[in-house]
């Protein structure tokens, strides 16, 4: 077989964990990062994304070398671990997808101008039709043909951020006030970094569906990759991830911070600016596309998160109490996740950005538990010796779980002392 052939069988997992980023954490977070501060958040994203590389790495190694999803890896640990798991996934997974289906209804309101037309804000309501139509597409199993079309549609909105950031740094803007410093360190600075840094470039308890992917693709192909192809793939996924949101930085910084202008609280008002961004970097024909492209990745990055955390609580259940998985109990996850976070929508009615930043806040605050688990499943003696990450990687590993566990330390005495 050649080079190519096998490329094209092992491609996939990497693409979609890709897929899954260039969401909130890219669209919403980074393009803020880059209004509030310009390039003086560069370093967090950076950070971020390099102190929680390992983990996701080690999600695609240790499913492609045990045969194993991290979730049946974790009841090795002890069962104490899998019911920690599975509670701490309840704990966030109806505030990450409330997060993340608010901000795809934000853009399919702004696509489809109802709340402009009504007069009012019906971001909630759209929000309520979206996750109807995800439950259902699910349950009924579309979702794989219709991935397949949503990939297209948001390869769309990489390709045009790239020429987009390639378009405004060529002939940014001028600069008409001087931008005031943004400090980091006060407590508000501490809270802001702490959300943009807690789905940069995802959460990391989002590490399993590395390992559900990598053994799906698999399934499906019938060809069983070698551990180095599969790094190789998921690498390449990581990496666009990353370009991404150094991407929406840049178009943050250019079109947002250097002429003090701000993105709006509401919902639809927001996707509306995240748009008008593309419209002032591309011309304002640009505009009605580019809100498709967006809606359409961040429908992709919808769709997958709740299908993922309905896999997660299945898995994590069967793990905890010893049983099988059952596709009833699936289904009724997936009811579930639709459900709690439709009320953490309704509770937070138009007040995106304040959901935003707690849903990652928590994501980040439960990353160094499933940090450690990943490097201890790696690193025991009875993982395969030749399957093992090197000294190095070990090293990066110590090292970003250090970087993760002090930065949700001093956001804990920062909440606690302020």
């Amino acid at each position: 077989m050649s080079a190519k052939a096998s490329w094209l069988r092992v491609l996939g997992p990497g693409i979609m964990f890709a897929s899954a980023c260039i969401g909130v954490s890219h669209l919403v977070q980074s393009t803020r990062a880059g209004a509030l501060a310009g390039f003086g958040l560069l370093w967090a994203i950076l950070a971020a994304n390099a102190a929680k590389y390992p983990f996701f790495e080690f999600g695609s190694r240790y499913a492609s070398a045990s045969g194993q999803s991290l979730i049946e890896g974790f009841r090795t640990l002890g069962r104490g671990a899998s019911w920690l798991y599975l509670g701490l996934t309840l704990g966030t997974c109806f505030f990450v997808m409330a997060a993340v289906g608010m901000v795809t209804g934000a853009f399919l309101d702004n696509l489809l101008g109802v709340s402009a037309r009504m007069g009012t804000s019906l971001t909630s309501e759209v929000t309520a039709g979206l996750f109807l139509a995800c439950s259902g597409l699910l349950l009924i199993g579309q979702f794989n043909t219709l991935d397949k079309v949503i990939k297209v549609l948001a390869s769309v909105l990489l390709v045009s951020t790239v020429v987009a950031v390639a378009l405004t740094v060529s002939a940014p803007p001028p600069a008409t006030v001087v931008p005031e410093t943004w400090s980091w360190t006060t407590p508000a600075g501490i809270a802001f970094v702490i959300a943009l840094m807690g789905w940069m470039p995802s959460a990391v308890d989002l590490s399993t569906w590395n390992s559900f992917w990598t053994l799906e693709r698999i399934r499906t192909s019938g060809y069983k990759p070698t551990l180095s192809e599969t790094l190789k793939e998921f690498n390449a996924g990581y990496a666009i991830s990353v370009v991404l949101a150094l991407g929406f930085l840049i178009l943050g910084t250019l079109l947002l911070h250097r002429t003090e202008s701000t993105l709006p609280d509401g919902s639809a008002a927001f996707a509306s600016g995240i748009v008008s961004l593309y419209a002032q970097a591309m011309g304002d024909w640009s505009a009605p596309i580019m809100g498709a492209a967006a809606f359409s990745a961040m429908f992709s990055t919808c769709i997958t998160v709740m299908d993922g955390y309905a896999r997660s609580l299945d898995r994590a259940w069967a793990a905890a109490t010893q049983t099988d998985r059952n596709p009833m109990r699936h289904r009724l996850a997936l009811v579930l996740v639709a459900l709690g976070g439709l009320l953490v929508v309704l509770a937070f009615r138009g007040q995106l950005k304040t959901l935003v930043d707690l849903a990652t806040t928590l994501s980040f605050l439960v990353a160094p538990v499933i940090a450690f688990w990943n490097l201890r499943l790696v690193t025991r003696d009875d993982f395969p010796a030749e399957a093992k990450p090197g000294r190095a990687l070990q090293a990066w590993a110590w090292f970003g779980l250090l970087f993760l566990t002090a930065f949700s330390a001093l956001y804990v005495w920062v909440l606690f002392n302020a």
